[in-house]
């Protein structure tokens, strides 16, 4: 291991939707033509759990071996949440600082005002948070496959994008102000589909829906469905990228969620 890590960059690849997910094998095959690859997931799926670090999570850790494009992986499947999934990869299963942590590829986007609520982007979050150049990629599918691992869903070119942008970021690393990148990749993209720079949409992505019962004394989730206000999102948007332009959409995310205000304005307003 320490004469690969001389030679190539090792990359702590996780996710939300499980060790089991599609998605996420489709990222190791990509992410294995560049660097040496360690998979460190939920064992169960944890969509939504944004950046958490569950008291309730039992924390083990069970060495399972995983078939990949014909080949045997060694995976580790954590009691845990992806941002948990991350701490144990970098500081009990790696035995050095991963040069990239890559959080996905999730089923279905993670857009807007949402982000936070994303255990894709909360995972990449985790891994910003401990200094480590961190991607998050998810690709747009319908709502009905986001808690599946449904093999209808092709995840080959979201998985080279995911190689591309984890290459980019090997290479140039970041720009100051930037913590880590976001990339959603469209349902119906190809090799071809080309790439834009966004921000975040200022837009409730998802909204919730109540939970439909006759007593609050009855089991009720609260589910959610996709708002139906594109109309009005301004073009530099990774929801307008992804869904007007059908591009893949590329956000640089920072953790400082300070207003971008002026303090002192700010300060005379409140007491003012």
């Amino acid at each position: 291991m320490d004469h690969m890590k001389k030679t190539k960059p090792h990359i702590l690849l996780t996710n939300d939707d499980g060790i089991r997910s599609p998605g996420l094998w489709a990222a190791a095959s990509e992410l294995s033509k560049i660097g040496y690859v360690t998979v460190a997931a939920p064992r169960e799926q944890s969509s939504g759990m944004g950046r958490s670090l569950p008291s309730t999570s039992d924390g083990t850790i069970r060495k399972e071996q995983v078939q990949v494009n014909g080949q045997e992986w060694a995976v580790y499947a954590v009691g845990g949440s992806p941002a948990q999934s991350v701490l144990h990869g970098v500081l009990e299963i790696i035995p050095h600082k991963p040069d990239l942590i890559v959080s996905g590829i999730n089923y279905g986007e993670n857009v807007g005002l949402g982000i936070t609520i994303s255990g894709t982007v909360g995972a990449a979050m985790e891994g910003a948070a401990m200094g480590i150049l961190s991607l998050a990629v998810s690709l747009q599918t319908e709502t009905q496959y986001h808690l599946s691992h449904s093999e209808d869903i092709d995840f080959t070119v979201a998985g080279y994008f995911t190689a591309y942008f984890a290459r980019l970021i090997l290479d140039k690393k970041f720009s100051a102000g930037v913590d880590l990148i976001k990339v959603e990749v469209p349902s119906h993209a190809t090799l071809e589909t080309e790439w834009q720079t966004t921000r975040l949409s200022h837009l409730r992505y998802y909204e919730p829906v109540p939970a439909k019962r006759d007593s609050w004394e009855e089991p009720g989730v609260i589910t959610y469905k996709e708002s139906a206000t594109l109309e009005e999102e301004a073009e530099d948007t990774d929801v307008y990228v992804l869904r007007k332009k059908k591009m893949v959409a590329v956000t640089p995310l920072n953790l400082d969620m300070t207003a971008r205000v002026t303090l002192r304005d700010f300060e005379k307003f409140l007491r003012g």
